[in-house]
């Protein structure tokens, strides 16, 4: 492919155009003559992911109207532009964008995928949902290890999965007919959403969903999480801990059904109030990676069946599960991936 990428900071280009086969422009994304030099007249897609929506919106607006550009993606971050009330403003008769991303959205939702597969420590759905990958550890106890692939076909003939590929000491490997998973592997397999709970109990993961659950971190993830929640499931329990009061009370008065606790996720008496020990599942959704680690460590002391991590740096995801974090999310990966 032939990209072009456009910042107003010249060390960001400087180190993309080293690192990457791409041309650099500095300039404002939204200006017609910075967009022009970036070779716009040619381009099949404009991907407008600054930090600020309506620079965004705008590169968008001039990419159709200047530039008859046939695809247009936008990073949104502002809830109020989403809300069903204003959604039409995003649609080709007034701003034209093709596709509209809200990390928040698409990492709540990532966030909700794995509340729902407690089994898989990761999972990603295409075709509207009809069809899912998903990874899943395979240990010691794991029923499959050392069963050869063909072998599971003859096993499980009307099981509509298919294993794709392993990671194994942190290389993907995919595996012939004859080759079998190992122990300490993440296996990953693609499934029919119907057939996907089935597969996972192959891999000896029969783990329930659980119903009570505590979130760390009321931004706009956290808060998307309970929304949800209570939305999709009326036996969930909810409780969120948001360490700022102004923002804890406006959580309070949002939710019906939750519980909103104010106070530091890393202290003691408040995960006892908010019931981690008693709790399915503990969600740490801060903005800090070191608050969200140690939170879900301690609410795993406490006693919390599950724990799962909010993790901004992708250094901190090599050795999670080495820590005891049974899984984690990355924004940046689920933005990406939703662009691909």
């Amino acid at each position: 492919n032939d990209v072009s990428i456009i910042d107003a900071s010249p060390r960001r280009i400087q180190i993309a155009t080293e690192q990457l086969d791409v041309r650099g422009i500095v300039g404002h994304g939204s200006h017609p003559d910075v967009l022009a030099k970036a070779g716009i007249e040619q381009a099949d897609m404009l991907i407008a992911v600054t930090l600020h929506d309506e620079v965004n919106m705008v590169a968008c607006q001039v990419a159709h109207a200047l530039f008859n550009v046939p695809t247009k993606v936008a990073r949104i971050r502002a809830q109020t532009y989403l809300q069903p009330e204003w959604r039409d403003l995003l649609s080709r008769d007034h701003l034209p964008i093709d596709v509209v991303i809200s990390p928040e959205i698409e990492v709540g939702e990532m966030v909700l995928r794995r509340l729902s597969l407690p089994g898989a420590i990761d999972t990603v759905s295409f075709a509207d949902g009809a069809v899912v990958v998903a990874g899943v550890y395979c240990g010691e106890e794991c029923p499959i290890v050392d069963t050869p692939l063909r072998e599971l076909t003859q096993l499980f003939p009307d099981l509509q999965a298919t294993i794709v590929a392993v990671n194994r000491n942190g290389k993907p490997v995919v595996l012939k007919s004859t080759q079998s998973i190992q122990a300490g592997d993440v296996a990953y397999f693609v499934a029919k959403a119907s057939q996907v709970q089935r597969t996972l109990s192959i891999f000896g993961h029969d783990e329930v969903p659980g119903q009570r659950v505590v979130i760390a971190g009321g931004g706009n993830i956290g808060l998307y999480v309970a929304q949800q929640l209570e939305l999709r499931n009326a036996a969930a329990k909810i409780k969120i801990i948001e360490s700022v009061p102004e923002r804890a009370q406006f959580i309070a008065e949002t939710l019906t059904r939750s519980v909103v606790l104010q106070g530091d996720a890393l202290a003691r008496e408040i995960l006892d109030e908010a019931g981690v020990g008693d709790a399915d599942t503990m969600i740490a959704l801060t903005n800090d990676d070191r608050i969200n680690i140690l939170s879900c460590l301690l609410a795993k002391q406490i006693g919390a069946r599950r724990i799962l991590s909010l993790l901004n740096e992708q250094g901190y995801a090599g050795f999670a599960r080495g820590l005891g974090i049974d899984a984690h999310v990355n924004p940046r990966q689920i933005t990406v991936s939703k662009v691909l």
